[in-house]
């Protein structure tokens, strides 16, 4: 995002930017918010007109921002109906906020500014991804129904038929006091491997967004609200009014919809955007296409011509996770016979006795290796690193900056695994880049391009190479696997990596359908389900019921989370992750480079971050890696000697699945 202000929705915002040099008192919640942005319209504008609004409306931002980023992280961390309201209520200012210095912006469309400026007010224009529209009350209505969304989901519990609620508590080893949490729901996607019960998991979890009273417990259990919301809750009714409000508000801004708004902000033309992520996806989707092949194929074995037919998509719910976006928990079912053992993280952090901090501590020192400094005091203080046992809090991992400045944080719900691992240095990248650009303009406190800011983590993370884990002593180097091995060391990283990317791509084609009108609020479901089985090759394990919303059941649709950022940031990291280890001298495969140390690379990644978005996105990347454009072929060189693998084992199989019409 590009700061808090263009974000309605601080939950679903990565970086929550005040800007702010010092701290002051909370001011009173019922006060007008202070805008002060005049829009004359009696004379022409000029430049002079120009630089003084865009210095109030810094000044305005500066002044709502550190404290609407202080309710959102209480929020975040105290789900109640109080800090509910509360953040309904400030994000009602700064929708308005937003909204106000968007249609102010259009009075300069005809003024010719420099190009500093013309930037900046384009920023501005551009508004929020979630803008309402520039009437009473509608800022305040689109604030209730996002706060909304995001409390049921932060909030949501399910229950299962008996039987199967034995079988889940028996996996997970506790009482489940007659209800799933989505942690422990995820868990039990992960680690079972019966069908029935993957299947009454993945639906319970999706009555979350569901009308409560529409009969369809009775087959897949039930869900629960908070206490202030109805028992006939259904998240697709409070969706579409959404869709309609931020529609209307980006009309207004001069967009034909939301989805060509959220489009505009890649510094290229909005239909010219779409056609660069097919031309992206159109690069690596025959690697995906094959690993879909063979990691299909290894199913069947496991569970049977009935439950895995050869000629059909996989059902969502046996691939290991919740939302089928990543497959690695079943990469046993489908391990490369004969291709070496691979490195078990989690199984290492525990004989090393880690807990949640000695993660994130050692996160933080792979950056330090970098020549980047750590992170604050405050950082340890204010940060979340472990689930409360007392309260409701939001789990999904994220990185925050209260203040813009040093008041980094993460908020994760941390637990002592090799995914979880990988997780913490990806948000301490996000928290890296925050810091690095803290001295730019409040327009420019942001990525290049908001892929960018989910790849830095992750290039990092593509460096928790066997090598690494040598090095901070988690590994013997006795135990290191040799060439044999890295076949099953990239299965399994393609299995998260690679299986992400058609799910990365199709949830924002989806939101951009919903937004233009191709899918009315009755076809969400079945588009839904067009768009997954069309790229993924996959399909809900049953015929869904009437009034299901499936897309709600994944936290960035309540949440209003923009996607298309992680696909892009997919195809960065590794195109990153080759530059630094180019830049770095490194002539092995690319899969076991590892810039652990790297203090000349450090500073080369630093430049680029502390340019924030204050160029576009082209001569960030330009600065780092030499080239103006975004490309797959990073990634297709990484995963080479899989690919390879992958062609052999699948010849003579039934590849591809057919798409419905």
């Amino acid at each position: 995002m590009k700061n808090f202000f263009l974000a309605t929705s601080c939950l679903a915002v990565l970086t929550l930017a005040g800007c702010q040099q010092s701290q002051p008192a909370l001011p009173d919640l019922d006060a007008e918010p202070a805008v002060t942005v005049a829009t004359p319209v009696d004379a022409r504008p000029t430049i002079q007109d120009a630089r003084e609004f865009l210095q109030q409306a810094e000044a305005d931002i500066v002044d709502l921002s550190l404290r609407a980023a202080r309710i959102y992280w209480v929020q975040a961390n105290f789900i109640t109906q109080d800090t509910n309201a509360m953040v309904a209520e400030v994000g009602t200012e700064v929708a308005e906020l937003s909204t106000r210095l968007a249609n102010a912006a259009k009075r300069f469309n005809d003024v010719t500014l420099p190009d500093d400026m013309r930037r900046k007010i384009d920023m501005l224009k551009r508004g929020s991804n979630f803008p309402a529209p520039d009437r009473p009350g509608a800022a305040q209505d689109l604030s209730e129904i996002m706060s909304r969304m995001d409390a049921v989901y932060g909030t949501a519990k399910f229950t299962l038929p008996a039987a199967q609620m034995a079988k889940a508590e028996a996996i997970i080893g506790e009482d489940a006091d007659g209800e799933l949490e989505q942690f422990q729901a995820v868990r039990l996607m992960a680690e079972a491997r019966d069908p029935d019960l993957l299947e009454a998991v993945w639906s319970g979890w999706r009555t979350l967004a569901m009308p409560y009273n529409s009969g369809h417990s009775q087959l897949i259990g039930s869900a629960s609200v908070p206490g202030n919301m109805s028992n006939s809750y259904a998240m697709a009714d409070d969706y579409s009014g959404m869709v309609s409000l931020i529609n209307e508000g980006a009309q207004e801004l001069g967009y034909a919809d939301a989805g060509n708004l959220w489009r505009a902000g890649y510094d290229m033309d909005a239909d010219e955007f779409a056609t660069e992520v097919d031309r992206l996806w159109g690069q690596v989707s025959p690697l995906y296409d094959q690993l879909h092949c063979y990691v299909r194929t290894g199913l069947n074995a496991e569970y049977g011509d009935d439950v895995v037919p050869l000629d059909q998509p996989i059902r969502a719910d046996l691939l290991g996770n919740m939302w089928a976006q990543s497959w690695g928990n079943v990469y046993e079912l489908v391990a490369p016979e004969g291709a070496g053992e691979g490195v078990d993280t989690t199984a290492l952090l525990e004989a090393q006795d880690y807990d949640a901090l000695k993660m994130v501590q050692t996160a933080d020192d792979f950056f330090v290796s970098m020549g980047f400094d750590p992170m604050p005091e405050t950082f340890w203080e204010r940060s979340l690193i472990t689930k409360p046992e007392d309260r409701d809090v939001q789990c999904h991992a994220s990185a925050w900056n209260l203040d813009d400045i040093e008041d980094i944080r993460i908020k994760m719900c941390t637990e002592v695994t090799g995914e979880d691992f990988n997780t913490v240095h990806h948000e301490l990248g996000h928290n890296i880049y925050q810091r690095a650009y803290k001295d730019q303009p409040v327009f420019y406190k942001d990525g290049a391009n908001d892929g960018f800011h989910e790849a830095i983590g992750d290039m990092i993370a593509l460096s928790i190479t066997p090598e690494y884990l040598v090095e901070i002593g988690l590994l013997d180097p006795a135990d290191v696997p040799g060439e044999d091995a890295d076949i099953a060391l990239l299965m399994r990283s393609a299995m998260d990596k690679v299986a992400f990317l058609p799910f990365g791509l199709l949830v924002d084609k989806w939101r951009w359908q919903v937004f233009d009108g191709t899918l009315s609020p009755s076809e969400y479901n079945d588009g839904w389900w067009a768009l997954r089985t069309e790229y993924q090759g996959i399909r809900p394990p049953n015929d869904r019921p009437d009034g299901a919303f499936d897309a709600g059941a994944k936290y960035h649709i309540p949440g209003n989370t923009p996607y298309m950022r992680y696909f892009l940031a997919h195809i960065l990291q590794y195109q990153f992750h080759k530059a630094a280890c180019d830049q770095a001298g490194f002539d092995g495969p690319l899969h076991r480079c590892s810039v652990y140390g790297n203090e000349d690379v450090g500073k080369r990644f630093n430049a680029m971050m502390e340019m924030g978005s204050s160029k576009p996105w082209p001569d960030a990347l330009e600065a780092f890696t030499g080239t103006r454009d975004m490309d797959g072929s990073a990634i297709l060189e990484y995963y080479a000697p899989l690919m390879t693998y992958l062609e052999e084992q699948n010849t003579g199989q039934t590849c591809g699945w057919s798409t419905p019409q």
